[in-house]
């Protein structure tokens, strides 16, 4: 099995919302205050930019897309990033993508100088959270305020 990540391009727009969103609804995550909902999963290429300190990850195996992970600045804090979408197709699931996805994810806000980073989710993603303790992710007892995801119930937080 040949994997590859790359930075989101245009041509991934439309697959990458569509995992987005069935991935979102296979958890629950369906409607307004959940990150499927949010209007850039029609078009991540445009929302992710370098020059933004944004960036959004794609995953391919063996040439097919199957899910991606991303990291931007949160709310106006220039110290804050937020790990965003990290969304992974059922069979590219346990292969490790979501860790390469996140350690690369993190490795890059590093280098734009963010200090913290904070993520949503929800408290039946398990596998999700498991992983982002293990990457030294804490719980929160509430969101920041900011945050854009009223639907989520575990928030978390890491020094970079």
């Amino acid at each position: 099995m040949d994997f590859q990540i790359t930075p989101i391009g245009k041509q991934y727009d439309a697959i990458v919302g569509d995992i987005i969103k069935a991935v979102g609804a296979e958890h629950g995550a369906i409607g307004e205050g959940f990150g499927p909902s949010d209007l850039e999963v029609t078009c991540m290429s445009e929302h992710y930019h370098d020059c933004d300190n944004s960036l959004y990850l794609v995953a391919l195996i063996d040439g097919k897309v199957v899910g991606g992970c991303g990291i931007a600045q949160f709310a106006d804090d220039e110290k804050v990033c937020e790990l965003r979408k990290l969304f992974l197709l059922p069979e590219s699931r346990g292969l490790g993508l979501g860790k390469t996805l996140t350690e690369s994810c993190l490795t890059y806000a590093k280098s734009q100088g963010y200090l913290q980073c904070y993520l949503d989710t929800l408290s039946n993603m398990q596998p999700a959270i498991r992983l982002y303790e293990g990457l030294g992710f804490k719980h929160l007892t509430q969101p920041l305020a900011e945050t854009e995801h009223s639907g989520c119930d575990v928030w978390m937080l890491k020094a970079l």
